[in-house]
């Protein structure tokens, strides 16, 4: 008997592939190439757990602007901006302070300088404030251009992860990596920090392109091995098995 609560993931068609969803409290990477369905993953997690399963959670986005992801995440049915107004969703805007411009945003990081215990401070105050359960943060490329040492980045990954399920919440990291890499994060040391990986691919077969998930690692999980078809449509990404993605090729 699974004794380890389960926070479904709000990926149509992922839990049953996690023993019901991601194990509580701990953080999750999600990877891939640019255009894998990263982004959308991260915002389905946070949004379907906000209204489906009353669970607040909280979007670091240290790439996007936060105007661009609500008006893209609006192609989805997704309207971050109500959940924000019912203290459901916060989004901290990161993705201009590490260069010393102020954001606009009512919740974002100082530009007085970026750093891991000024984001965990402000996750730590976004948590209080909504009661979160979920967190994203997006990317952990992102956090890198302030470390010089491989050794740093790791640390960073690690005191993140540690502090984030101390606060009790879980936590979706994403990276970005290459086609052909063969490692599962930017700087090839995430995934031995983090108690998940999720690979999301974008493959083209002759003049198909095809999107697929593996489930690299899940600690405390029974889970899926396979590559499994992801489609990503007008309610979100959903994950097919891997009989019903290919039955009519």
């Amino acid at each position: 008997m699974d004794t380890i609560k389960r926070i479904p993931t709000g990926i149509t068609g992922l839990d049953e592939l996690l023993e019901g969803g991601f194990p509580q409290y701990r953080s999750v990477l999600v990877s891939g190439g640019c255009g894998t369905g990263k982004t959308i993953f991260s915002a389905q997690y946070i949004y379907i757990g906000a209204s489906k399963y009353n669970d607040p959670g909280i979007y670091v986005t240290l790439d996007e602007r936060p105007d661009l992801i609500r008006q893209d995440m609006q192609r989805f049915g997704w309207d971050f901006r109500k959940l924000e107004d019912q203290n459901m969703l916060q989004i901290i805007d990161g993705s201009i302070a590490k260069l010393g411009i102020p954001s606009e945003e009512e919740f974002s990081m100082p530009n007085t300088g970026f750093d891991i215990d000024k984001l965990l401070l402000e996750i730590i105050r976004a948590t209080k404030r909504i009661g979160a359960k979920r967190v994203v943060i997006d990317s952990i490329p992102a956090l890198g251009f302030n470390f010089e040492k491989e050794n740093e980045v790791r640390n960073a990954v690690l005191k993140l992860s540690y502090m984030l399920m101390r606060i009790g919440v879980t936590t979706i990291m994403t990276s970005e990596i290459g086609e052909q890499e063969n490692t599962y994060g930017k700087f090839g040391i995430e995934e031995y920090v983090v108690d998940g990986v999720i690979v999301l691919h974008y493959m083209g077969i002759g003049t198909q392109s095809n999107r697929t998930l593996h489930i690299r690692k899940m600690r405390a999980t029974k889970h899926s091995e396979d590559l499994h078809p992801l489609e990503i449509g007008t309610k979100g990404i959903k994950i097919s098995k891997v009989e019903e993605g290919y039955e009519d090729v």
